[in-house]
């Protein structure tokens, strides 16, 4: 009888999705990472006439129309004052697929992978179907990415290191000085550093700044992606860019995993990039609002909470049996630990949601903490 590969055993369903199922129909969902606004008009519509046109109907090019590719590069020129290449870019299918091309062209069997812990559940997962091996790092107190931290694990068989900013569980911004360290260690050091970008716009607090920015070799490789800036997670459009050398590898696995991103997919991407902006300050000035609703009342409950600089996620300390308290009573939350083991004793609570449901769910957080402290 055929089995399994050892690759595939060695990662499970994500700790995020358990929660979801084990949620009622009615529950407040503060587990989920998406954005609560509509794509913008601008972009469905491109979608729409690119159908009808019938320019959607065949493969694009491996990497991607050109004409998207070029809105990404002006994108990133514009933003990071870098001088992109279009040829240099790969649209992927979502932020997901970018990271699954970077890390599968860059690391062998029995390759470290230094991830931040807690961070991202697809780093460590998809490490391992690489035949890596993920190196958690502790993060700082205030749940911010450590380059000391980062430069003391590197061994002989580090491969790469992943740095995420704003971060997915925390909210955390990298500051400039820690994002040049970044570079510097991905230069000094001779290892891939994998920067995943793609909450770049919803920064409150500080700014967004890029390794690539700063790096003086070419061992820098970013991920972005429609999905958070654009409200467009549906539409399971990324994007992965570095040096020529780099994108060439990584176009070798995307081609034969996904041939090209999806092509009315792409034609929304772009109108996006191109169009009016003003759904990405509508967001954010949203966004920042329900984060300080929300700090205001972990205040209330005396919860702990590092105040997130940006993304739409916080990571306060919990007691035990916090988690399935809030389940209990109809609030999504997801246990920290399903970020890796750095993230025990917190929860990640999504505030992608409307400020009325906000205030319910922490009204029964509140009961929650008085149940088990």
């Amino acid at each position: 009888m055929t089995t399994f590969s050892d690759r595939v055993e060695r990662i499970s369903i994500s700790g995020i999705r358990e929660v979801f199922e084990a949620a009622g129909d009615d529950a407040i969902n503060l587990g989920l990472g998406q954005p609560d606004f509509p794509t913008p008009e601008h972009a469905r519509r491109a979608a729409v006439d690119a159908i009808e046109s019938g320019k959607a109907d065949a493969y694009t090019e491996n990497k991607g129309t050109p004409s998207l590719r070029e809105a990404i590069a002006e994108k990133h020129r514009a933003d990071q004052g870098i001088d992109l290449d279009p040829g240099n870019v790969i649209a992927t299918a979502g932020g997901s697929e970018a990271l699954h091309i970077a890390l599968e062209a860059h690391v062998d069997a029995g390759d470290e992978v230094l991830i931040p812990d807690p961070g991202f559940v697809s780093y460590d997962a998809l490490t391992k179907l690489t035949g890596g091996e993920p190196v958690p790092v502790p993060l700082r107190d205030d749940l911010t990415i450590d380059p000391a931290a980062i430069e003391a694990a590197i061994t002989d068989d580090t491969a790469a290191f992943v740095v995420n900013s704003p971060g997915n569980p925390t909210g955390a911004v990298s500051s400039e000085a820690d994002v040049r360290e970044f570079a510097r260690i991905a230069d000094e050091h001779d290892v891939l550093c994998i920067s995943d970008e793609v909450y770049e716009y919803t920064v409150f607090d500080g700014e967004h700044r890029s390794p690539i920015e700063f790096a003086e070799t070419d061992n820098v490789v970013v991920v972005n992606s429609a999905s958070k800036l654009f409200s467009m997670t549906g539409w399971r459009l990324g994007w992965v860019y570095g040096s020529d050398e780099r994108v060439e590898r990584m176009l070798r696995v995307h081609q034969y995993a996904q041939a090209c991103a999806s092509a009315p997919a792409q034609y929304a991407a772009e109108a996006a990039l191109r169009g009016d902006r003003g759904v990405v300050e509508e967001m954010t000035d949203s966004f920042r609002r329900r984060r300080d609703l929300l700090l205001d009342g972990f205040d209330e409950i005396g919860l702990d909470c590092p105040t997130p600089q940006g993304a739409f996620y916080a990571m306060p300390r919990v007691p035990d049996g916090f988690v399935d308290e809030c389940l209990d009573r109809g609030v999504v939350v997801v246990p920290g630990e399903a970020f890796g083991g750095g993230g025990a004793g917190h929860a990640r609570i999504s505030y992608a949601t409307d400020e009325e449901q906000l205030r319910e769910a922490l009204d029964v957080m509140g009961e929650a903490y008085e149940a088990v402290r």
